[in-house]
């Protein structure tokens, strides 16, 4: 296990109703002016901008809007926000919707008093020594935005749309309201989405290098075994309370630091998930079940034993002392098996893509110094070609 230091400052309002109590928690925090970042529609649709606002005015807080982030959020909506805060004097600003929505508002609150360009924020990694207080309201569990100091955004460029990642401490929120019922109105796909993308990242804290971390992995493996009892059950029932409070407070802990402590992530997975989503334009977390099973397939070939680990312990699958590619081949098939069951795509094609732009979605990766992603396993250009090449056809 290696040296860290873990240092979480969010509070976690937890229960039904709790959204009622934004404007209390912003006064308390001696806000007066907040920007409220919302996505397209659902938010209005389900009546909980309303709650919101009328919390906030219970409180006497002014309350401007920023609305219409997507789900592939974009710059061009932070850059929106900057311009508001400044304009109005924003002081406070509380995010209502999932990952995409919490991501923007936390550049939002970097960019305010950042001279230059929001961009610079990611291209350049300014050391922020200022920034706007933010909380958050969740209602699409499993990105862990809600609890994690990283904002992912969308760019376009001349070489077509990329991703933009970046990490500042500055970037978490002080609060966020955790309402398990908002989430009963998701679609059964975003749902799964996010349960999905929630896999992979605690896939990524699993799947790492560092030796002597046996608590770390039963950890993470808990937390996957719930996700995938979590997924099942919400196919049964889709307003469970209990399944859908789990699931709220799995994607909060996946991405608070516990997972990670003491060990190197491997965030190749999302690197080639997200990298996939920018260029098709899909919701982040939405081509994980094509993803995943395909850099596990790859990663097999070099670590059996860590596949074979995961086999066992996460999907139950018997354990082949004489062969362990092939145990940990089983696991990854019960993997497919059951994203297949949920109606989670499974090749390429089923997200818009093919094996034939897998160079295209290659040259758009975040490769590092030596030229590869991961830790595990590392991937040059090559080797990321070879998982979107299995990814499109998974048979072979």
């Amino acid at each position: 296990m290696n040296d860290f230091e873990l240092a979480r400052r969010t509070r976690f309002v937890f229960g039904r109703n709790k959204e009622n109590e934004a404007g209390h928690l912003i006064k308390y925090a001696g806000g007066s002016r907040v920007l409220l970042v919302t996505g397209q529609q659902s938010a209005r649709v389900t009546g909980l901008t309303e709650r919101i606002k009328r919390s906030l005015d219970r409180s006497g807080l002014e309350v401007r809007e920023l609305t219409g982030v997507s789900s592939s959020p974009a710059l061009d909506k932070v850059r929106q926000g900057i311009r508001m805060c400044r304009e109005s004097g924003i002081d406070y600003v509380l995010a209502a919707g999932g990952g995409s929505v919490i991501d923007t508002a936390k550049v939002i609150c970097a960019g305010v008093f950042y001279e230059g360009d929001a961009e610079e924020l990611f291209t350049k990694k300014r050391i922020i020594v200022r920034s706007l207080p933010l909380g958050g309201v969740l209602t699409i569990p499993g990105s862990g935005a809600e609890s994690s100091q990283e904002a992912v955004l969308t760019c376009q460029s001349e070489s077509g749309r990329r991703l933009l990642s970046a990490g500042y401490s500055c970037f978490a929120l002080d609060f966020v309201i955790l309402n398990p019922e908002l989430t009963f109105s998701l679609p059964p796909r975003l749902t799964a989405y996010g349960c999905a993308d929630l896999l992979a990242h605690a896939a990524a804290y699993y799947f790492s290098p560092t030796p002597g971390t046996d608590l770390g992995d039963r950890l993470c493996e808990g937390l996957m075994q719930s996700v995938l009892n979590i997924m099942a059950e919400l196919a049964r029932d889709p307003k469970s309370y209990d399944a859908r409070a789990n699931l709220m407070w799995a994607s909060a802990m996946a991405q608070d630091g516990m997972l990670t402590a003491g060990r190197v992530p491997d965030p190749a997975v999302q690197q080639l998930e997200r990298t996939l989503c920018a260029c098709c334009q899909l919701p982040l977390g939405s081509a994980v079940s094509v993803i995943l099973p395909a850099w596990m397939t790859f990663a097999a070939q070099s670590c059996p034993e860590r596949l074979a680990q995961f086999a066992v312990r996460v999907m139950g699958t018997p354990l082949s002392f004489d062969d362990l590619r092939f145990t940990a081949g089983q696991g990854i098939e019960r993997l497919r098996s059951f994203f297949r069951l949920l109606g989670l795509p499974q090749r390429l094609t089923d997200v818009g893509a093919d094996a034939a732009r897998a160079a295209e979605i290659v040259n758009l990766l975040p490769f590092g110094p030596d030229g590869t992603i991961g830790t595990l396993v590392r991937l040059d250009r090559a080797a990321c070609e070879a998982v979107y090449c299995i990814a499109a056809n998974p048979e072979l």
